[in-house]
């Protein structure tokens, strides 16, 4: 009786823990007046601890971005701008090949709407987006913004309507009436990591601008003009950190500028445009050329004259056109860097080009502060000589090869299969192999010294340009480099997915059954249930139902993590039927197939849709990835943990398939 009772508890606690409707996210929206006719429609997301939500600016080929549809708009009212978000997360996923933009705990979106008609009294916003733990939910919701009736004469400033919408129900319950309520400012939580990340970064990269021949001369030049010409030494180190205040002020208006003019919302879109992907690629060569001597960039030289004769002036005003002169003279080698970084910092979004900026300038300002502080230090500098150009024309060629970072992000987007893994590469072999030639001296490019030898830190550092090179070469044959993951296109996206040589060469199409395909890992999977099953009949073997996303994370985790182990692989290729039905698939169904669930009363419309209202009906869950077992009926095969989800133990797993197969024989 004991052991009943247990085992009772055992199933009602699994039903409990693991089939059940999840709703992570949790919306309120609410109307700000603006004026007369223009309102912030402001949408209010909670997101339960563990949980991630996904924003509007998620790249191509990762994660479901989310999905901001207006309805009504024609005759009604315009949308004022694009949807804004409050500030997300970047995290590189090494699963899809690029960085997913998602918020934690809380996220504000606010539309601006311009009410073109006065009969307007609500706006209806739908919200499709996703949200991750171990499981992926793909939800959809509307959100009701009422639209005060206001007078022409009478314009009451300080209120809103607020409307608050719960979606943890399978169905949403009606929207209760507007109240009236003050405006709420919800403070803004900014990036620290990545901020920390860009300034560090840039930081590292003022200090190779000091290393190029048109910066580093004149660190001697400019620390002896002012402990010479002031008239007390004290004067003189005064003098030189208003000169460096000065350098890292010239830069942070650069940075504010580009914030200012493109905008910091526009800049987060601007990272996932394609034209901008290909624009900043042919940027970064241009710079990348500059660099390797084919020319230089130079500004005008009447600006320079301009700025020398103001630095002449004397004082304060004389210093701040110093440093003005230092950022035009330097130009041929600071720009390209400089250029570089806004166009990292650029897709980052935000006040990230502000924080690029404050970290160029604050490396390239520092040693002009210190050696004026401590002219003794002067003597420890090395000579000026061939080695600067050295270091101006490796810069180039770092610059060349992230360039081609932007040309692979477009040929992603696009899915053009122009730029595969394979070719990218080669190209970067070809120039990390270059660059390693030239350190050793067998190549020399415009403005090098004649070479009578090469130094150890110059050989040191071409032999570890060179290892890099070997260990890229596998990468041509299926190996996963790990070292450079967030740079390459992903595994997948390349002319051999599972290698040369790999399992998915074995078989061709002609052999698959109707309806079938190789997966990369060479397991042989149907996306269409009726033709799964039906085949599943024909060979005598249980059905995998594999209830998956092709923006679903962990979905991918336990594809590349557990299904490649040896022993759970074989189960699969050889002892069961697998069917995978992605929950996030948005194809429309025909016509007569779209309808209106009996159980959640949701629209079906897409195959996603479909596939999920059956995970719900039957299964009483809405996260992906779920596996279920069943004979050649729809029946379940394991008893007491009828579906499993995800969990990274592949030994579990195994047991799980077998314990099913093994019903399935009896």
């Amino acid at each position: 009786m004991k052991k009943l009772l247990f085992l009772l508890l055992a199933i009602l606690a699994f039903v409990n823990g693991n089939s059940q409707i999840k709703k992570p996210v949790k919306w309120t929206s609410k109307t700000e007046k603006i004026s007369d006719t223009e309102f912030n429609l402001v949408m209010n997301a909670t997101i339960e601890q563990g949980w991630h939500m996904y924003s509007q600016f998620t790249p191509e080929d990762g994660p479901l971005p989310l999905v901001v549809t207006v309805k009504d708009q024609k005759g009604n009212f315009e949308l004022v701008g694009k949807t804004k978000e409050s500030p997300y997360k970047k995290e590189f996923n090494k699963d899809f090949g690029v960085e997913e933009f998602y918020f934690e705990g809380k996220a504000t979106l606010t539309q601006r709407v311009k009410i073109t008609n006065p009969k307007t009294s609500k706006i209806v916003i739908n919200l499709d987006f996703q949200a991750c733990q171990n499981q992926c939910v793909n939800d959809n919701v509307d959100l009701t913004f009422f639209i005060p009736a206001v007078s022409e004469t009478e314009v009451p400033v300080a209120t809103v309507d607020t409307i608050k919408t719960d979606t943890s129900a399978v169905v949403q319950p009606e929207l209760k009436q507007a109240e009236v309520s003050s405006t709420n400012k919800q403070p803004k939580e900014e990036e620290k990591k990545g901020l920390w990340s860009i300034f560090f970064l840039a930081f590292i990269g003022g200090f190779a601008a000091l290393l190029t021949p048109c910066v580093f001369p004149m660190i001697p030049m400019t620390v002896s003009f002012f402990t010479k010409q002031s008239k007390t030494p004290a004067q003189g180190k005064r003098n030189a950190i208003i000169y460096g205040i000065a350098i890292i002020a010239i830069y942070v208006v650069l940075g504010l500028a580009v914030t200012a003019i493109f905008g910091a919302d526009a800049l987060n879109a601007l990272s996932t445009n394609v034209w901008f992907n290909v624009i900043f690629f042919v940027l970064l060569v241009f710079f990348a050329t500059s660099f390797l001597g084919a020319f230089e960039i130079m500004l005008p030289n009447s600006w320079a004259n301009k700025v020398d004769r103001q630095a002449d002036r004397g004082g304060i005003i004389g210093i701040l056109f110093m440093a003005l002169a230092l950022a035009i003279v330097s130009f041929s080698c600071t720009g390209p860097i400089v250029g570089t970084l806004l166009v990292q910092a650029a897709s980052s979004g935000g006040i990230a080009p502000i924080i690029g900026m404050l970290g160029f300038s604050s490396a390239l300002a520092l040693p002009f502060m210190l050696f004026a502080m401590f002219p003794g230090w002067m003597n420890t500098l090395p000579k000026s000589g061939g080695w600067l150009n050295t270091v101006k024309v490796s810069l180039g060629f770092l610059e060349l090869a992230l360039a081609f970072k932007f040309l692979s992000n477009a040929d992603l987007v696009l899915q053009l299969h122009w730029f595969e893994r394979e070719t990218f590469l080669a190209i970067w072999i070809a120039i990390f192999g270059t660059w390693g030639i030239y350190l050793l001296g067998k190549i020399t490019l415009p403005h090098d010294s004649p070479l009578t030898h090469i130094s150890v830190g110059r050989l040191m550092l071409a032999l570890l340009v060179l290892s890099f090179t070997f260990y890229m070469i596998p990468g041509l044959f299926g190996a996963p480099l790990k070292l450079i993951s967030a740079f390459p296109p992903p595994e997948e996206y390349s002319e051999s997915p599972n290698g040369v040589g790999g399992s998915a060469a074995v078989l061709t199409s002609e052999k698959l059954p109707e309806g079938a395909e190789l997966n990369k890992h060479g397991i042989l999977i149907f996306t269409d249930y009726e033709k799964g099953l039906a085949y599943a009949k024909t060979v005598n073997k249980p059905v995998l139902l594999d209830f998956t996303g092709h923006a679903c994370v962990n979905c991918r985790k336990m594809e590349n993590n557990v299904w490649t182990d040896e022993q759970v692989s074989q189960i699969l290729k050889n002892e069961v039927v697998l069917i995978s039905l992605f929950a996030d698939d948005k194809r429309e169904l025909p016509k007569s197939e779209q309808h209106v669930s009996p159980s959640t009363g949701a629209e079906i419309v897409t195959i996603g849709d479909k596939w999920t209202d059956f995970m719900i009906t039957k299964y009483k869950t809405n996260t992906q990835p779920l596996y279920v077992l069943v004979d050649v009926e729809g029946n379940n095969l394991n008893s007491i943990t009828p579906t499993t989800s995800y969990d990274p133990d592949a030994k579990l797993y195994e047991n799980w398939l077998k314990q099913g197969i093994a019903n399935f024989k009896k």
